[in-house]
């Protein structure tokens, strides 16, 4: 059924609107269509189409990564003040004393800041959380198979890589496998926990908001780009490469302490960064890029299980 709206009876709406009942004045005498007559149709300005939102930009990356930082801040300063400071400086260096509260506050840490997030970000995106991020469940469930398979991939290769390297014979990220239940808690954590939030805060937020950034600076000031700008989201090959060398930086940066900033270990992380930007990019789907993730942190944990039986044996790490 279509529905007609003359200009008298948009008039009385209108009026009807903005001044309640009070007559507009004496009512002129409407007259009848003829027969074969079409009804004048009510006219107005083409409305014009609203700037597509580019989501989520540098602010709102940079929002997520300090929020994150903050609620971390203030549990640790928590711990610290009961006394249970998962932390101490010996010698000079940062040794971790009680690895299961430093997982604890991680985790807890993670779980604030999704959950912060998931409220906030739609307020700003007038979209769904997920949506805005591009995690895409659907897609990554669909290519699983290959997902998981080249993450095991990127595992072996790594593994390869690191026999030609002389690491020291301890390195912090040790500290989480003295007892078989430490190990056993970062394993579940490395495996399932870990991943979704850095996909998330690497390849949900940084990706994009890196690109729209090198997008933006440079793009031509002329009316033509300006118009091209406003009428599409697209994100251009070179912002892409550009945001994808930064955040894998960052992203090995922030396990640098894990490998005690072993260069060729720093080098294979960033590599492996510039994989899962792919996959993300390519699947458009940041879970396609966690199940990758994840089976590369399922590899290297599983390693580890089987070199120390079990997580029995593990004093064979240090030999």
């Amino acid at each position: 059924m279509s529905l007609t709206i003359t200009k008298d009876a948009a008039a009385r709406v209108l009026h009807l609107l903005f001044n309640g009942d009070e007559p507009a004045g004496p009512e002129a005498p409407v007259p009848l269509p003829e027969e074969d007559a079409q009804p004048e149709l009510y006219s107005a300005e083409p409305e014009l189409r609203p700037t597509p939102r580019r989501v989520p930009n540098i602010g709102h990356a940079v929002v997520f990564v300090s929020f994150a930082g903050l609620v971390l801040m203030v549990f640790e300063i928590a711990l610290m003040v009961m006394g249970l400071s998962p932390a101490s400086v010996q010698g000079g260096a940062i040794v971790l004393t009680r690895p299961k509260l430093q997982i604890a506050a991680m985790a807890a840490t993670y779980l604030v800041t999704l959950s912060a997030a998931w409220l906030f970000y739609p307020l700003l995106w007038r979209r769904k959380f997920l949506d805005g991020l591009q995690w895409n469940w659907a897609t990554a469930r669909g290519q699983a198979s290959r997902l998981i398979g080249l993450g095991l991939l990127l595992g072996v290769m790594m593994q390869i890589v690191t026999y030609f390297i002389t690491p020291p014979k301890t390195m912090p990220i040790d500290e989480f496998f003295l007892t078989p239940a430490n190990a056993w808690l970062i394993t579940v954590f490395g495996t399932v926990v870990a991943p979704v939030f850095e996909e998330i805060c690497f390849r949900g937020f940084l990706v994009p908001a890196f690109a729209i950034a090198y997008d933006w600076l440079s793009l031509p000031r002329t009316e033509e780009a300006r118009t091209r700008w406003q009428s599409t989201t697209a994100l251009t090959p070179l912002g892409l490469m550009f945001s994808a060398v930064v955040s894998s930086l960052c992203f090995a940066m922030m396990h640098a302490q894990q490998v005690a900033h072993l260069w060729a270990a720093l080098l294979g992380l960033f590599s492996i960064s510039l994989v899962l930007t792919f996959v993300r990019v390519k699947t458009q789907s940041v879970a396609a890029s966690t199940l990758v993730h994840s089976a590369y942190n399922s590899f290297v944990f599983v390693t580890v299980l089987i070199a120390t039986g079990g997580y029995r044996h593990l004093e064979r790490m240090t030999h």
